[in-house]
Parts: C-alpha cells; structure tokens; sequence
C-alpha cells in the first residue's frame, strides 16, 4: 500500500465476532490525497485523488467525505478499485501511519459528547419514560462530576440527552451531508442530537458520583478530593435541565465532524448540600447506594475505612466506626443486588472482602480472598440476577467469582485481553452472562460468558483471543468510568478524558 494513502479497510464477516472496526491511514504524503470510501459494509472501495490545501492540511481529521461526484473526484477522475477486506484483531501490530476508526456497519448508535470539562466519574438516572426501550430516538438524564485544572472551576454537572438517534444507512447519511452542509443556519434540525445541561458548583474534583430514588426523590453522594462526602438533592436540577440552552455539544461520530456550535453558557446556581460529611481519614473513590434499603449509602477512603450510611428524619446518620479489614485504600464496593445487609469491596491490598453491616465494625467482615489478583484490584460489580462479581485490577485481569465458592477462594473465569490497568467495569442489566470492561489502553471490551469457542475453527489468528469477547469499542483516551442504560436496551455510555460516548453495538 502507498505510503500517501488514506484507507478505510471493512472488517467484513469473520468467524470470530470481530467484524465491528476498520484500521484507518493517514497520508504521510501530505501533497496527494487518495480517500478510499466503502459505500456500504460489504461494498467495494473507491478511490478519489487530489491536491491538499494548506487548510486542508490543518483539518486533516475533520475531513468529510463527499460524494464521488463532487468537484475533486470530477477534476481528478474516479477509479474503482478492490481491496482485500481487513480484520482488525487484538493484538495485531499496526503500521506507525495506521489507527483504528469505527465501522458504522457494527453499531446501531453512536454519539460523542462533550461536557465542556472531562469527568472522572458519572451515573444514569432513573426516569419515568418506561423500562426495555429500543425504538429510537432516545432520551436520557445523567449526573456527573467534572475534573477541571483549578478546584473552583469544578461541577456537578446534571444533564439531559435527548434526540439520540441511530447511525443512518451509508445512502441516506450521504444526502443528509450535503443538506446539513449547504445550511448555514443555527436552527435545530430534526436529526440533530440535544444535550442541556445544569450544573452545581463543587470545590475540587469529584472522585466519584452515584444517584439514587428515595420517595421519588433524586440524590446524589459526591465524593470529593478534599475527602468530603456531599449529598445532593437534584430534583431542582431536573427541572432547570428543561429549560436550559439546548445543543451544546454532541459532535457527529458518523460523518467525522467536530463539534460545529459554540458551547451556549451553562446554568449554574449555588446549591447547597443536604449533607456533608467529613470523617473520613483521607479522600476516596469508593461510594454506593443501596438498591435493596432506599437511602442507604457506603463510602470507602484511600486508608482504607468503610462507613455506612443510614437515613434520618434530618438527613443521614452515619456510623463512626469503620468496617476493619482492609489494609490499604478501598477502591470499589458495591451493596448486594439481592441482600439487604450484604456489602462487597475492593482494595490496593488485593483483597475481595464480604460484609455484613449488621455486625459490630470489627466483626462484619465474613468472607475474604487474599490475593485475589496480582495487583491493586480497581473495581468490581455484582451481577443482578446470578450470584456472580466481577474483578478488575491493575494486572489488567477480569476475574469472575462465584459467591457460591467464595470460601475456595477459586475463580470461575479469568480473562486477560486488557493490555494495562482496568479502570471500569459492569454486569449488562438485561442479560446475566454479559458484562463490560474498560482500561488505560483505552479499549471498551464487551463479553458474554455465555459464548463457547467453535471446536471446528482452528484459525491461527483468533486462537488466543477468549470467544466470549464480543465487541471491542475505542476512540476514547483514559476511560474512567462505563454504565448500562438499565432502562434502554443494550446502550453504553462512558466517560474518559476525551469526554463521553453513548452507543449501542449490533452485538448486543
């Protein structure tokens, strides 16, 4: 392939379920532009060529590919050409002028969105438009904390997306480039994409947010870098939501546009917290909610405390003395799915801890796994529906444990794909066997314990990859944090330093 070349290669049909990405080349030579454009998933390339200018130059990735019977295809000529189709696999070793874009055929939607400061942490909440929603487009509220330079600039952000609809077919995304690019006006149109947002100011980053319901009441436990946990009630947020500028920024993954619109100012109002609580020794990043007790609540520091959280008539009370056990920062916990008074955690000692909170602090540790991963464990999840969490640490291992071996301290699974740290990872809410991950090698892995490998297939380039991984999403830098929709069918959204994605894969 020449070195000026500029190359989508389709993935096609692959007996592995690696037909969702393309490897994308840049031009080394920045003279000639040759721009290889697949009409369709399965469809052969064509080529157009022609001179680059200086503003070309500077806008290389921005470039939107048009029609071949546009005026560089008309002045340089159209060639048709076939190319060998392309599986990207992982571990493949790309050429220094290769990078990976995505394959619109792989994705039912995929949108890009630009909160205006990166956030470390985010959660979905609940609303009132039904649960098991497919029919586009979609809508969603979601609550996040921001990451800024400077402590003050930092919020809490509550934010509402609306009109999300599904990728377009290559045809019709084809017409609709040219329409939105001959109109020069701000209106709104009907397949534009919305975000509003409202945001409270907070003091220094937030480590992390989760949300839950109360008697229809939205809060929100903010665990701040100055070792403060806040609650916050964001009922008055939803509302201003609504009436915030709308349009801010979701950029058009599909045709290759940046954001095209100035951000329009945010709302932004004091808000005070309900509650505040400062007796941790140390900030943290471990926090959750209870599903099981509406208002329950446990937060972990980096010395390695847990406390929990229970309501009262003014606020909440929360027990002095901490959860004993872990010997160094606690990194993740979650509340059972299923259990009212049963907690789980993570820690940088690498431990797998079970408790029950109705024991003394010093007796509630009831089941432990030592070593459970070769490093820091980071994160882990409870399934829903199985007596089932899943593991991810630093060694880049996801590790399934079955509680009901818990004692054996004996995993059921052990995937290793993630090339560095796992950052995030969750149980998909609408089936039991499939859950997400996402790392510091910026790849977001979709799994199905289900799947078993095909005994009949003895090809040499997927024989080390696990046949439960299914899809491998990327385009993100420094994932921080994923979450399924629970109430909109097989949707992700996660958050990483480039800002957040929200799709949903033919996979699933």
């Amino acid at each position: 392939m020449p070195g000026n070349t500029c190359q989508y290669v389709n993935c096609g049909k692959s007996s592995s379920k690696f037909k969702n990405l393309r490897m994308f080349r840049f031009p080394k030579d920045k003279d000639r532009l040759e721009i290889w454009k697949i009409n369709s998933a399965h469809d052969v390339v064509k080529t157009v060529t022609g001179k680059m200018s200086d503003s070309e130059h500077e806008s290389e990735e921005e470039m939107v590919v048009e029609d071949e019977n546009d005026e560089a295809g008309e002045s340089s000529g159209i060639a048709n050409k076939k190319e060998p189709r392309q599986v990207y696999l992982p571990g493949h070793q790309m050429q220094e002028d290769e990078s990976l874009v995505f394959d619109p055929s792989a994705y039912h939607m995929l949108h890009d969105i630009d909160s205006g400061l990166p956030c470390l942490s985010f959660d979905v909440i609940i609303d009132d438009m039904g649960c098991g929603r497919s029919d586009f487009p979609h809508s969603m509220y979601l609550v996040a904390g921001s990451q800024a330079e400077k402590p003050k600039d930092n919020c809490v952000f509550v934010m509402k997306l609306s009109n999300l609809n599904a990728i377009k077919n290559e045809e019709s995304s084809s017409s609709d480039d040219s329409d939105v690019e001959s109109d020069s006006s701000d209106d709104e149109s009907k397949d534009q994409p919305v975000l509003q947002i409202s945001s409270i100011p907070h003091l220094g980053t937030v480590n992390r947010i989760r949300n839950t319901t109360v008697d229809d009441k939205v809060f929100a436990a903010v665990w701040s870098e100055r070792g403060i946990v806040n609650i916050y009630d964001l009922n008055s947020k939803l509302k201003e939501v609504e009436k915030a500028n709308r349009n801010r920024k979701i950029g058009s993954v599909e045709k290759k546009k940046k954001f095209g619109k100035a951000a329009p100012k945010r709302i932004m109002s004091e808000h005070k917290p309900l509650y505040s609580y400062s007796g941790h020794r140390d900030e943290g990043f471990a926090l959750d909610w209870s599903s099981k007790s509406p208002g329950f609540l446990a937060s972990g520091d980096c010395k390695g405390n847990i406390h929990t959280w229970k309501p009262s008539e003014s606020g909440w009370v929360v027990n002095l003395h901490s959860l004993g056990g872990h010997k160094e920062s606690v990194e993740d916990l979650q509340w059972s799915p299923n259990e009212v008074n049963v907690l789980a955690s993570c820690s940088v000692d690498r431990s797998l801890r079970i408790w029950d909170t109705r024991l003394a602090p010093n007796k509630a540790n009831m089941l432990t796994i030592s070593d459970a991963h070769d490093n820091d464990i980071n994160v882990i999840n409870w399934n829903k529906k199985e007596p089932l969490i899943v593991s991810g640490g630093d060694d880049g291992k996801l590790m399934i444990w079955d509680l009901r071996q818990f004692k054996k301290g004996k995993e059921l699974a052990i995937f290793k794909h993630h090339t560095s740290a796992i950052t995030t990872v969750e149980w998909s809410p609408d089936d039991s066997s499939v859950f997400a991950s996402g790392g510091d090698d910026d790849q977001i892995a979709i799994w199905d314990l289900a799947v078993e490998r095909d005994t009949t297939n003895d090809q040499d380039d997927i024989k080390e990859i696990p046949p439960q991984l299914l899809f491998i999403h990327q385009g993100q830098e420094h994932i921080k944090e994923l979450h399924w929709h629970p109430q909109i069918t097989g949707v992700l959204i996660s958050t990483a330093q480039t800002g957040f994605n929200v799709f949903r894969t033919i996979s699933i």
